[in-house]
C-alpha cells in the first residue's frame, strides 16, 4: 500500500510516542483533528495502527506484505464463488459437450433426480469418451463422470488459500461448493482457479 507523506509522518509519530491521541498527532502536524481523521481511518483500517478508546493510537509494527498476507488468509469461498453449471445423470455426453462449450466452463457437476451431487465431468472425461468413434449421444454422463465419494468438494466457509492448495493437489480446475443435506450434497456454487486468481488479484490491487 502506497502511503502519502502525511500518513508516513503519522506512523513515525505514533511509533515514537505511542500511545498517543489524535489531537496530539494533529498538534504536531499543525493540522486540525478533522483534517487528520481520514488519514487515521485509513491507517487503522489497513492495519498499520491500532486505536483504543480513551487511550490513543498504537503502532502495530506490521509491514505491508504482512498485512496483505493476513487479509489473503481470511478470504473465504462464499465471497468469490460463482454460479455452478449442473447437468442430470441421464444427460448425454454430446449434450454435456455442448453445455460445456456454451457455458465456457471446464467442469460440469452432475446431480441425480433429487438434485444431489453424484459426480463431476471434466474436459478430459469427455475427450476420453469421444475416442474410438463412440456415439456420444447414446452415452449418459453417469457412465463417464468421476463419482462420489471420490469427488473433492468444498463449503462456503472454507478458506480460499486452502482451496487453492486442494486444486493443485488434485490437479483439477474447480470444485463444487456444496451444502450438506440429510440425503447428500446440494450444489450451491463453484470455485475455480479463475475465481481464486481474481480474488488474489483484487486483493493485491486494493492493497496497492
Amino acid at each position: 500500500m502506497e502511503l502519502n507523506e502525511r500518513q508516513n509522518k503519522i506512523l513515525q509519530i505514533v511509533k515514537e510516542q505511542e500511545p498517543i491521541t489524535g489531537d496530539k498527532i494533529a498538534d504536531q502536524l499543525n493540522v486540525t483533528r478533522a483534517t487528520l481523521r481520514p488519514d487515521l481511518a485509513i491507517l487503522t483500517m489497513s492495519g498499520f495502527l491500532d486505536a483504543r478508546p480513551r487511550v490513543g493510537y498504537f503502532f502495530t509494527g506490521k509491514s505491508s506484505s504482512q498485512l496483505l498476507m493476513e487479509k489473503v488468509i481470511q478470504l473465504t469461498v462464499k465471497d468469490y464463488q460463482s454460479i455452478p453449471v449442473v447437468v442430470q445423470e441421464a444427460t448425454s455426453a454430446y449434450d454435456a459437450v455442448c453445455t460445456m462449450f456454451l457455458e465456457d466452463v471446464g467442469t460440469l457437476f452432475v446431480v441425480n433426480k433429487e438434485g444431489y451431487l453424484t459426480g463431476a465431468l471434466s474436459r478430459k472425461d469427455l475427450l476420453r469418451a469421444s475416442l474410438g468413434n463412440q456415439d456420444l449421444t447414446s452415452i449418459p454422463v453417469s457412465i463417464i463422470m468421476s463419482r462420489m465419494p471420490n469427488l473433492a468438494v468444498c463449503e462456503q466457509t472454507d478458506l480460499i488459500i486452502d482451496i487453492a492448495k486442494r486444486l493443485i493437489d488434485h490437479q483439477i480446475d474447480g470444485l463444487p461448493v456444496v451444502r450438506k443435506k440429510e440425503k447428500g450434497y446440494e450444489v450451491i456454487g463453484r470455485i475455480t482457479k479463475t475465481n481464486i486468481t481474481r480474488a488474489f488479484t483484487e486483493m493485491v490491487r486494493d492493497h496497492d
